[in-house]
């Protein structure tokens, strides 16, 4: 006979209006959904910004009682710890949820892309450092309050371009493969302690700051190949961010949900 009882120490869920929800680079593109999205459903949100403090400001203003933006540049290491420690001053109560959403320094524009007999190890190396390193040490960053919490969920943001790379985007594409295997190693690693690790994986978004230089025409061809036969909007990837984030995913853990229109298959 199966329960929904819940008999360890960890609690198996948590509703969204009961959450610390901290999301890097969360004050423009896909990172200002998934903030909306959070903010909407009746989280409180930090919005982790590097440069854009007026995107940020402009959203806690929506929402004065349940956001604040906290600058960090998530590739030093005592920023994002100082930035944990702020969240959980100001809301009175640690992260439980982080999504590691933060893209440093990378347009998607096909024509400007290093190609394979061009790509440097210093262009490696700096996605490297944004896609793989800095999601790691937020993790650190926010383990002592999700322990204390005794829940915690962690949303790593990737992409599917690994699996049907419609544009060899090399560097940012060998990071996200390296998150998603991150992602598997983390949920074991930290299951045992009620803490859920998931991945969400876009396709080309329509529009963000990130895909902004895309031209009309990939848009449309990617849409086409498309069962929905339309480009997923960062709202429709946000969604998939708080199912992992709410009870119904209490479940789930170790997984890579690819929100593409399914153009991806698995």
């Amino acid at each position: 006979m199966s329960t929904d009882t819940h008999t360890s120490a960890h609690p198996a869920a948590l509703p969204l209006e009961e959450q610390i929800i901290l999301v890097t680079g969360g004050a423009r593109g896909l990172g200002a959904a998934i903030s909306r999205a959070f903010l909407a459903a009746g989280a409180k949100v930090a919005i982790n910004y590097r440069s854009s403090a007026q995107a940020a400001e402009d959203l806690v203003a929506l929402y004065p009682d349940t956001a604040v933006a906290i600058q960090a540049d998530v590739r030093d290491q005592d920023q994002l710890k100082a930035m944990a420690a702020q969240a959980k001053d100001r809301f009175g109560r640690p992260v439980t949820t982080l999504v590691n959403n933060a893209l440093v320094d990378f347009s998607f524009n096909g024509d400007a892309r290093s190609t394979a007999e061009a790509i440097s190890a210093a262009e490696l190396s700096a996605q490297f450092a944004g896609s793989v390193l800095a999601p790691v040490a937020a993790i650190q960053a926010v383990l002592p309050g999700m322990r204390e919490a005794g829940f915690g969920r962690i949303i790593n943001i990737g992409t599917n371009l690994f699996q049907h790379p419609v544009v060899p985007y090399h560097d940012y594409t060998a990071t996200k493969a390296a998150l998603l295997s991150l992602t598997r190693t983390f949920a074991d690693d930290l299951g045992p302690e009620g803490i859920n690790v998931n991945m969400v994986s876009g396709g080309l978004l329509r529009t963000t700051d990130a895909s902004a230089a895309t031209p009309e025409a990939v848009f449309d061809l990617i849409a086409a190949g498309t069962p929905l036969r339309r480009v997923t909007s960062p709202g429709e990837l946000a969604d998939a961010v708080l199912f992992f984030a709410s009870p119904l995913s209490r479940g789930v853990t170790g997984q890579n949900l690819i929100v593409d229109g399914g153009l991806v298959k698995g």
